[in-house]
């Protein structure tokens, strides 16, 4: 089980980022099936409690220290605040956004994550991560293809989730740098549900059957999903890793497809195209350095 220390292992982490982002892209479409039936802090509550007992578990069986005793306590207490309030934002504005406007809002996310990290973590950033970021940004907005300008309040609500997503992103890197990666999720996911639990005696509804099954399998999944990228931060540098958020896009028009049976149009695939492009330029680019640092090493 990982430890607190940083490797630097670029495309190691760029593979976990997107096994990651696949777990996150179909945790929407879980989230998208019942918020037509219940409210939003609940159904973060339920996937929150998972990942809870989830990582809890793991934590006492690896006897990892407790996060009370990290330096950076204060910053997951942070993160934690960030993280609710962009996803309560993110899944509240989908109800009044179509998906071409709030995926295009949404996915200036990690435009923002890199210049956060040569602000914050002070990281620098060459030409192919930057190319790699546009690309993928570009490819978005002709695979969203809005139709017409989204509504004022809803469009300012998904642009500061992605702000809020972008800086908790840049904080998983600076906790890791001396936490486990269980640690972090146990934390995180804790401060987090407990925010939830607040607002039930006014949301709460008990689910039926079938919305029970819904709510484990998103918390299976957030667990899982979560691990991965965290994994994946702990591998390599926030500005690598932000173009990689963008194969979330391709994901949900796969699960759209395999649950809704949703057709992408011509332009959704020709912005997929752009994603994958950019993405193939991070992987070159990450495995030009590795093999740079590998001889300059051996030298």
């Amino acid at each position: 089980m990982s430890s607190g220390l940083i490797d630097t292992k670029p495309l190691a982490g760029i593979a976990l980022a997107s096994a990651g982002y696949a777990c996150f892209a179909l945790q929407d479409a879980l989230v998208k099936w019942m918020v037509a039936t219940y409210e939003v802090p609940q159904i973060l509550f339920m996937r929150s409690l998972v990942i809870v007992l989830v990582s809890g578990v793991l934590l006492r069986f690896y006897r990892h220290p407790s996060i009370l005793k990290s330096p950076y306590r204060g910053t997951v207490v942070l993160r934690a605040a960030l993280m609710l309030i962009a996803w309560l934002l993110y899944y509240n504005a989908a109800r009044y956004l179509g998906l071409a406007e709030l995926t295009t809002l949404y996915f200036s996310a990690p435009i923002i994550t890199v210049f956060l990290s040569i602000l914050v973590l002070k990281e620098a950033v060459g030409a192919g991560r930057w190319i790699a970021c546009v690309g993928g940004f570009v490819g978005v907005v002709i695979a969203a293809n809005p139709s017409h300008s989204p509504n004022l309040i809803p469009a300012a609500m998904c642009l500061v989730a992605g702000f809020c997503w972008a800086w908790s992103t840049i904080l998983i890197r600076l906790v890791s740098r001396s936490e486990s990666t269980l640690t972090q999720m146990f934390a995180t996911s804790l401060l987090f549900g407990l925010a939830c639990a607040a607002s039930f005696p006014w949301i709460w509804k008990t689910p039926d059957a079938e919305g029970w099954m819904l709510m484990l399998s998103l918390g299976l999944v957030a667990t899982l999903g979560q691990f991965l990228l965290y994994e994946g931060f702990r591998y390599a540098p926030a500005s690598a890793l932000a173009p990689v958020e963008y194969t979330g896009l391709i994901w949900a028009f796969v699960y759209g497809y395999t649950i809704w049976a949703e057709i992408p149009a011509l332009n959704v695939f020709i912005g997929a195209i752009l994603i994958v492009a950019s993405s193939m330029v991070l992987v070159l680019w990450e495995r030009r350095g590795e093999i740079a640092a590998r001889n300059r090493a051996v030298t």
